[in-house]
Protein backbone atom coordinates (compact mmCIF):
# COMPACT_ATOMS: atom_id res chain seq x y z
CA UNK A 1 0.00 0.00 0.00
CA UNK A 2 1.30 3.37 -0.97
CA UNK A 3 0.40 6.22 1.33
CA UNK A 4 -0.20 9.69 0.01
CA UNK A 5 2.29 12.25 1.32
CA UNK A 6 -0.41 14.93 1.28
CA UNK A 7 -2.33 13.07 3.99
CA UNK A 8 0.72 13.06 6.25
CA UNK A 9 1.41 16.73 5.51
CA UNK A 10 -2.19 17.61 6.39
CA UNK A 11 -2.01 15.68 9.66
CA UNK A 12 1.29 17.37 10.47
CA UNK A 13 -0.19 20.82 9.83
CA UNK A 14 -3.25 20.09 11.99
CA UNK A 15 -0.99 18.90 14.80
CA UNK A 16 1.22 21.96 14.41
CA UNK A 17 -1.81 24.27 14.60
CA UNK A 18 -2.93 22.57 17.81
CA UNK A 19 0.49 22.76 19.41
CA UNK A 20 0.95 26.38 18.35
CA UNK A 21 -2.32 27.18 20.11
CA UNK A 22 -2.18 25.00 23.22
CA UNK A 23 1.43 25.35 24.39
CA UNK A 24 1.31 29.13 25.04
CA UNK A 25 -2.09 28.85 26.73
CA UNK A 26 -0.96 26.11 29.13
CA UNK A 27 2.42 27.69 29.79
CA UNK A 28 0.91 31.07 30.62
CA UNK A 29 -1.91 29.55 32.68
CA UNK A 30 0.58 27.53 34.76
CA UNK A 31 2.74 30.62 35.19
CA UNK A 32 -0.34 32.51 36.38
CA UNK A 33 -1.23 29.74 38.83
CA UNK A 34 2.35 29.71 40.12
CA UNK A 35 2.30 33.49 40.65
CA UNK A 36 -1.12 33.32 42.32
CA UNK A 37 0.12 30.65 44.71
CA UNK A 38 3.33 32.54 45.54
CA UNK A 39 1.71 35.96 45.92
CA UNK A 40 -1.59 34.83 47.45
CA UNK A 41 -3.66 36.47 44.71
CA UNK A 42 -6.36 35.08 42.44
CA UNK A 43 -6.22 37.09 39.23
CA UNK A 44 -2.90 36.29 37.56
CA UNK A 45 -4.18 32.96 36.22
CA UNK A 46 -6.96 34.66 34.27
CA UNK A 47 -4.70 37.44 32.97
CA UNK A 48 -1.96 35.05 31.88
CA UNK A 49 -4.52 32.68 30.34
CA UNK A 50 -5.70 35.44 28.02
CA UNK A 51 -2.12 36.48 27.27
CA UNK A 52 -1.42 32.84 26.33
CA UNK A 53 -4.54 32.72 24.15
CA UNK A 54 -3.44 35.87 22.32
CA UNK A 55 0.05 34.42 21.85
CA UNK A 56 -1.47 31.17 20.56
CA UNK A 57 -3.67 33.00 18.06
CA UNK A 58 -0.62 34.96 16.91
CA UNK A 59 1.37 31.75 16.45
CA UNK A 60 -1.41 30.16 14.42
CA UNK A 61 -1.77 33.31 12.30
CA UNK A 62 1.96 33.43 11.54
CA UNK A 63 2.04 29.70 10.76
CA UNK A 64 -0.94 29.98 8.40
CA UNK A 65 0.59 33.04 6.76
CA UNK A 66 3.85 31.15 6.21
CA UNK A 67 2.03 28.18 4.68
CA UNK A 68 0.07 30.47 2.38
CA UNK A 69 3.23 32.29 1.26
CA UNK A 70 5.07 28.99 0.67
CA UNK A 71 2.27 27.81 -1.61
CA UNK A 72 2.46 31.04 -3.63
CA UNK A 73 6.22 30.84 -4.26
CA UNK A 74 6.15 28.21 -7.05
CA UNK A 75 3.51 30.25 -8.91
CA UNK A 76 5.62 33.38 -8.70
CA UNK A 77 8.62 31.52 -10.09
CA UNK A 78 6.66 30.24 -13.08
CA UNK A 79 5.28 33.73 -13.78
CA UNK A 80 8.79 35.19 -13.83
CA UNK A 81 10.06 32.51 -16.23
CA UNK A 82 7.33 33.22 -18.80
Amino acid sequence: MKYDKNVYRSLMMITQFGLNMLVPIFACAFLGMFLDKKLGTSFFTVIFFFIGALAGFRNVYLFAKKIYQDKEKPDEKTKRNK
